[in-house]
């Protein structure tokens, strides 16, 4: 055995646990986790370097744009160790991710480890035994120009978020900030709110008719089934595609109305209508299987069909990857290599018969342009897959859950189509004429697929997103076997009334999907994109559904009045490109960053744009006109309206009056603020703040009031002539009495600084009626119950923030109901807190209780902690994975969990080191190349009338700077 020690650096934990069991002896295996370092904070710089050139940025704009990095405080401990362990060995194996990403970690790990040994960039795209040792026999140099394109990246987000945050700042408000691909993103979900916001619905009536082919001739022709009215008297009818989002008809489609669509219905139904079949059509149906996973189809169909978010899709698929049971999860290919697709093939055959797999394999090829495919598509790892059943006793909750979608999408993609028919039936109903009613005939038509041969159906079928415009009949639907000229009747007809709707809001899943057809982003910054939006407040979830913030539209539109290439898609997606031409070593990074930031002779750098910017009027910015005198202002503490105030004077001056504000609700979106609702927001009854009462203990008044977090009421001071008519004069000495006297009372600076008493009013009290003794008796919170009989110590019952409790020295109980606070007498307490702490709590936040650990002996909980869900026995805590639901957290699971947590050891906390002093270090600079040219660039469905024959059947029936991350 040889007496060598060779060191390889991986991003993970997990991942060097994997590798390290397939590398075996004389192999150490550690983690860098993650990045190492980073462009350093430019108030953080060296004072001799904060006035020079780096001072701004951090990067040397004058000088090749050189980044001034520095290891980050909190791995200063994981670098030492990784120096440390580097100076006992005689080979450094870099094997982090093999991407633009990855090999910017492996550069940063050479720049500070500095090793005097061989060094080998090691890449791989999944790991298992056979991938880990072929990348340990072939290994090469690190990829410069990959390193370029994502230190190129870095500082263009460095250099954007930097120069435009502030202008955010100034004219919409502290704490925004502007990013390269946020910015386009956050675009678009308001865009589509644009939309909705200048949608107008348009209204039409269809009919929907259960149609019986049996007679009384023949008794078993077949089921009833349903059609829809496509035309009247030779013209169609039109439907929802027929009208624009401003509601307009767009075709020469006739619109049937309400009267029309009722009288139609009537007549079609009196038994002198006849009704026969008039066409018979019948087509051959095929349907091939999805393509493998790419990132983005992985998170599109993740959360469609597991409701997942993109960033809890990705924390599991990089769980599957380093404990090796996937390939790498960040790409934008959908082939797979050749062991992927005889595995698919194989299992294919032996789980769902030879029959089911095609002659020949099935190849793919991505749509996108601008993908780079340097990995293959995401599939189960190994020459021979694990099916889901054969891994359910090491996998649980969403791991397992995700990797049987990857499983099933991976081995139908390499099986045969789906094979049938599809027919459709035109059926004829002529209703006769009938006084001023001429004869008009009706056309209905009737779709129906029946599959033959389920081919992929077997293992898989891809999900779809909600459509604007749903199909009329169901691909499914069956029909009975008829014949042309056969005779029909209709047990029953519809006039059914329906609106357009607008068109949907992005859900996470639909956004990626247009951020990749739009070349927005990369398979490695979808995740962080959404997060990003969501988190710095320009999106908030609503269900599924992206909704944009008020603050959002003010963000857009001033980056479209004064920064408008660089939010527009086409140019942010011409910048991918160009960071792919400089990974592909075609265009020299240091020219490219001089274009974009000084410009050119026939194009403006973001320098030139942002020191012309000229006056920017932030009124005008947070303002959007509702209607004529209605306008909505985006203000430091939210929306509101403004308008003119009728009975408010003006001023002394001459200036006109204040105009009257009105708050907008925070849970109501901006489509729904319409003209007409922001009206009825105006015309609401002013809630002022309303006297209720005197305190007779202190003469105070207790005032109701509505707040920004709700309704509540307070005590505060009567007004000064209040109190010097409650005073009284002595007759002896004629001296006021100290009621009086307190009229002007001399406020210390400790007086100044006690708050009033303030109490939330119960969500079952109305602010408008509630009277002084139940005010009195919310200030007198918290309320005293009694004493424990055991302890003596006091319980109170108190309205908290997050609801009503009983506290008890430092142990507390929640309360079912915020009445219980004042009912609630000693001996119910004791029994509450007589119960499990958080019995009461655990329907809702699905805590469980387990037997005693066989360690420790004692009970097993999982609580809901500050950071997340964990397991505990009162001794040790593990903090339970995100990629594992509580749900699913047996015994067994939180057994091991706790004692992986003991084999781990306890956390030492030692003293931080001193700095030391940030050291420059240069980007190594490929051989510059000519560059190439660049030119910087609600559904509502309305009334329904059913005329039925007397005996019809039934038929069955969604801070600051930009993070020191990349964003994208």
């Amino acid at each position: 055995m040889s007496s060598t020690k060779k060191l390889v650096i991986v991003e993970s934990p997990a991942k060097a646990k994997t590798i390290a069991q397939y590398l075996g002896d004389g192999y150490e295996v550690l983690a860098s986790v993650g990045h190492i370092r980073d462009l350093v904070e430019p108030k953080n710089l060296p004072a001799e370097l904060k006035k020079g050139s780096l001072g701004k940025f951090s990067v040397d704009v004058d000088n090749g744009f050189e980044p001034y990095y520095v290891v980050s405080t909190a791995k200063k401990k994981t670098v030492a160790e990784l120096k440390k362990a580097l100076t006992t060995a005689d080979e450094l194996y870099l094997a982090t991710d093999e991407d633009r990403e990855g090999e910017a970690i492996a550069w940063h790990l050479l720049q500070v480890l500095k090793p005097k040994v061989p060094v080998h960039r090691m890449v791989f795209h999944e790991i298992t035994k056979e991938a880990i040792q072929h990348a340990r026999d072939n290994t090469r140099e690190i990829n410069q120009a990959l390193v370029d394109a994502q230190e190129t990246r870095r500082i263009l987000d460095r250099l954007y978020g930097f120069e435009i945050s502030p202008v955010l700042w100034r004219k919409v408000g502290p704490g925004l900030s502007a990013g390269r691909v946020q910015s386009a993103a956050t675009r678009l979900v308001v865009d589509r709110e644009r939309e909705r916001l200048a949608f107008v619905a348009a209204g039409y009536w269809d009919l929907t008719a259960i149609v019986n082919p049996q007679t009384a001739e023949d008794a078993d022709a077949g089921l009833p089934f349903s059609a829809r009215l496509v035309r009247l008297d030779g013209e169609r009818i039109a439907s929802g595609r027929d009208f624009d989002d401003s509601g307009a008809l767009k075709s020469k489609a006739a619109v049937l109305g309400e009267e029309a669509a009722t009288a139609l219905a009537a007549r079609l139904t009196a038994d002198n209508a006849l009704v026969t079949v008039s066409k018979l059509e019948s087509k051959p149906y095929s349907r091939r299987p999805a393509a493998p996973f790419t990132t983005s189809t992985m998170q599109q169909e993740a959360a469609r069909k597991l409701r997942f978010t993109s960033r809890q899709t990705m924390s599991v698929a990089q769980s599957l990857y380093e404990n090796g049971y996937i390939t790498y999860m960040r790409t934008d290919s959908p082939s797979l290599s050749q062991q992927a697709i005889s595995a698919a093939r194989s299992q294919a055959a032996s789980l769902y018969g030879a029959e089911t797999v095609p002659d020949k394999p099935r190849l793919y090829s991505g749509k996108n342009k601008s993908a780079q495919e340097a990995h293959e598509a995401i599939r189960p790892a190994g020459d021979t897959f694990r099916t889901p059943k054969e891994l359910s006793s090491v996998l649980r909750g969403n791991d397992l859950k995700l990797y049987e979608l990857i499983w099933k999408r991976t081995v139908a993609s390499q099986m045969a189509d789906a094979k049938g028919s599809t027919a459709t039936v035109t059926i004829e109903a002529v209703a006769a004429a009938s006084g001023a009613e001429p004869e008009t005939r009706a056309e209905f038509t009737a779709s129906g697929t029946v599959i033959t041969f389920r081919g992929f159906l077997y293992a898989y079928e891809e999900g779809r997103d909600e459509e604007r415009h749903a199909p009329a009949e169901s691909a499914d639907a069956k029909l009975p076997s008829l014949t042309e000229g056969q005779k029909l009747t209709f047990d029953e007809v519809e006039a059914k009334g329906h609106e357009t709707s607008p068109p949907p809001r992005y859900t996470e899943a639909s956004l990626i999907k247009a951020l990749e057809e739009l070349g927005i982003g990369r398979p490695s910054t979808y995740t962080a994109i959404i997060s990003t939006i969501i988190d710095r407040g320009y999106v908030s979830p609503r269900g599924t559904a992206l909704v944009p913030n008020w603050i959002a539209f003010s963000v857009v539109r001033l980056l479209e009045q004064h920064f408008a290439d660089l939010v527009e898609y086409d140019f942010t997606a011409e910048m991918e490109a160009d960071l792919d031409r400089i990974a592909g070593g075609e265009t020299d990074r240091v020219h490219w960053l001089t274009e974009f930031y000084f410009g050119d002779e026939e194009n403006r750098g973001l320098r030139q744009v942002i020191d012309n910017l000229g006056e920017i009027d932030a009124r005008s910015i947070n303002s959007i006109q509702i209607t004529d005198d209605i306008t909505l202002r985006i203000g430091k503490f939210g929306p509101y309206l403004e308008v003119p105030d009728p009975d408010a004077a003006p001023t002394a001056d001459g200036e006109p009056a204040k105009p009257r504000r009105i708050n907008v609700p925070q849970n109501l979106a901006p489509d729904e603020l319409t003209p007409a609702k922001a009206q009825e927001l105006v015309d609401a009854p002013v809630v002022t703040d309303r006297v209720i009462g005197v305190n007779p203990e202190n003469g105070k008044n207790i005032v109701a009031k509505d707040g920004r977090f709700g309704p509540y009421v307070t005590e505060i001071d009567p007004p000064v002539e209040a109190v010097a008519e409650v005073g009284a004069v002595n007759p002896a000495t004629g001296e006021v009495t100290e009621a009086a006297t307190a009229a002007k009372p001399k406020k210390t600076a400790k007086a100044a600084a006690v708050k009033p008493r303030t109490a939330s009013v119960f969500k079952s009290m109305d602010l408008a009626t509630i009277d002084l003794d139940t005010a009195l008796k919310l200030l007198s919170l918290p309320r005293e119950v009694g004493v424990d009989p055991e302890s003596g110590e006091p319980i109170l019952a108190y309205n908290g923030k997050f609801g009503p409790y009983l506290k008890k020295g430092t142990d507390s109980r929640s309360m079912t109901s915020e009445e219980m606070i004042f009912d609630i007498d000693l001996a119910g307490a004791l029994e509450l807190f007589a119960q499990p702490k958080y019995g009461a709590r655990r329907a809702a936040s699905h805590l469980k209780e387990f037997e005693e650990d066989p360690e420790s002996g004692k009970p097993i909980l999982i609580k809901d902690g500050r950071f997340g869900a964990y397991v505990t026995d009162g001794i040790t805590n593990a903090t339970i994975p995100k990629s594992e639901s509580i749900d699913d957290i047996d015994f067994d699971r939180a057994v091991q969990l706790l004692a992986d947590k003991r084999a781990k050891g306890p956390v030492v906390k030692k003293a931080p080191a001193k700095k030391a002093p940030a050291k420059k270090l240069a980007v190594k600079k490929p051989a510059a190349k000519k560059p190439a040219a660049k030119k910087p660039a609600a559904t509502k469905t309305g009334a329904t009338t059913v005329v039925k024959k007397a005996a019809a059947r039934t038929p069955a029936g969604k801070s600051g700077l930009p993070s020191t991350s990349s964003e994208g």
